[in-house]
């Protein structure tokens, strides 16, 4: 089986794919840190030398590649799932999980750590909150698509394995 978490940055995808990993006996793999481990740069670093698009494209082939695996969670960066028809690609070799977010709570756990995150460094002054929603906004299309969607306020992980299997028993079915 292989699950993958998308969401907005600061949706918590890494900290529920760490945990959730642990209590399913799965193996995790956060995207963005396998992409800075695989290419040996970090990911501002090669939004700055090479731009957005050379990153989706590297990123949505690293994502096929990780998905070889089995029982494996995946926390994909917040833009994964909208390039490349990569949501499609996820939905159709695992399950996914949104983890929804406020646009408040998102700025709350993304502002300490801006500085490695390029898309957010953009939003910067005064407006940052009507950006982040906007920016939040047009990558729910994608998001929505997912199979599953939580609260990412405080995910309750049993409650989230409790989910992963009913959903996985109800498809088995079919």
């Amino acid at each position: 089986m292989k699950i993958y978490l998308v969401g907005y940055m600061g949706s918590g995808k890494s900290t529920l794919g760490s945990d959730l990993a642990k209590v399913m006996g799965f193996s995790w793999v956060d995207l963005d840190a396998e992409f800075e481990i695989k290419y040996k740069i970090s990911i501002p670093d090669f939004f700055a030398k090479y731009g957005e698009p050379a990153f989706r494209e590297l990123e949505h082939k690293l994502l096929k590649d990780i998905s070889l695996a089995t029982d494996i969670i995946i926390s994909t960066g917040g833009g994964t799932p909208c390039y490349f028809g990569s949501m499609d690609f996820m939905n159709q070799n695992g399950l996914t999980i949104y983890l929804e977010a406020t646009p408040d709570l998102l700025l709350s756990r993304i502002k300490p750590l801006s500085r490695k995150r390029p898309l957010f460094q953009q939003m910067k002054g005064k407006h940052s909150l009507q950006n982040l929603s906007q920016h939040l906004e047009s990558r729910l299309v994608f998001y929505k698509k997912a199979k599953i969607t939580i609260d990412a306020t405080k995910p309750n992980i049993a409650e989230v394995k409790k989910l992963i299997l009913n959903y996985t028993a109800t498809i088995s079915f079919l």
